[in-house]
């Protein structure tokens, strides 16, 4: 019988779902930790899970466990032999989050359409997804600089293509284009080159972003938002501001 455990279920999404938990043997984990390189749809719902987990950290924060209930706990079970286990497990928040999230994840819902997020969860979210770029192996999950091999790329990974136009005579080649998350909705990403700066390029239907985008820095990075009919781009790079703006103004006024 051979050392190496094999995985314990045939669903890949299940996989990543134990992944993410720290829930495979090392193997295992190795096994899934390269599917996901491959895939950029399982890389697509990596990152929406670590997103949801985002939200759900931030309003659900840890709670200690009650003096009253840890009694009640050591007199049911006894303190001696679970008193170690007890400190180490979960508080109360985080078995609600993790409630939420098998009832989010089961249903298909979007956890926005309860809570919607605010203009600047979006800014933080789409700021995030391209630090995340900037560490991963590639900044885009296909490669390509021709705008017809990256939009048909989407089709079938998001609810629309996205408008894709290529700036490479105006100084901002494209590089190709990703699936993030904003909030827990799948969203797509373009990502442009200037120099040697990356620019990323979010496009957000209405409803997670309903007040009027502005320019702002985060986390040392230029944010630029503007409204386009029933969608919202926003612009993420560590160029300086005057040049994401030019970005802007070419992608806005490409035919």
């Amino acid at each position: 019988m051979s050392g190496t455990k094999r995985p314990l279920s045939n669903d890949p999404a299940l996989l990543v779902h134990a992944y993410l938990d720290n829930e495979l043997d090392p193997p295992n984990a190795l096994a899934v930790a390269r599917q996901i390189d491959a895939d950029p749809a399982l890389a697509a719902e990596a990152r929406r899970i670590d997103a949801l987990r985002s939200v759900l950290r931030d309003r659900l924060p840890p709670e200690p466990i009650s003096p009253q209930l840890r009694k009640r706990i050591d007199a049911a079970i006894g303190p001696s032999r679970h008193a170690s286990r007890l400190s180490a497990q979960p508080s109360w928040g985080a078995l609600a989050a993790s409630v939420v999230v098998a009832m989010a994840l089961a249903s298909g819902s979007t956890w926005l359409a309860v809570n919607p997020a605010s203009n600047n969860k979006v800014r933080v979210a789409v700021v995030d997804s391209h630090i995340r770029a900037l560490m991963a192996p590639q900044p885009a999950d296909v490669a390509s600089s021709d705008r017809h091999t990256v939009k048909p790329w989407f089709n079938g990974r998001i609810a629309g293509s996205p408008r894709v136009v290529e700036l490479a005579t105006d100084g901002f080649p494209l590089i190709g284009g990703r699936v993030d998350v904003v909030g827990t909705t799948p969203v797509p990403t373009l990502v442009y080159g200037r120099r040697k700066h990356l620019i990323s390029l979010t496009a957000v239907q209405d409803g997670a972003g309903a007040d009027a985008p502005a320019a702002q820095s985060i986390n040392g990075y230029n944010l630029l938002g503007w409204r386009d009919d029933q969608t919202t781009y926003w612009a993420v790079s560590d160029l300086n501001a005057a040049e994401l703006e030019t970005f802007a103004q070419k992608f806005r006024a490409a035919p």
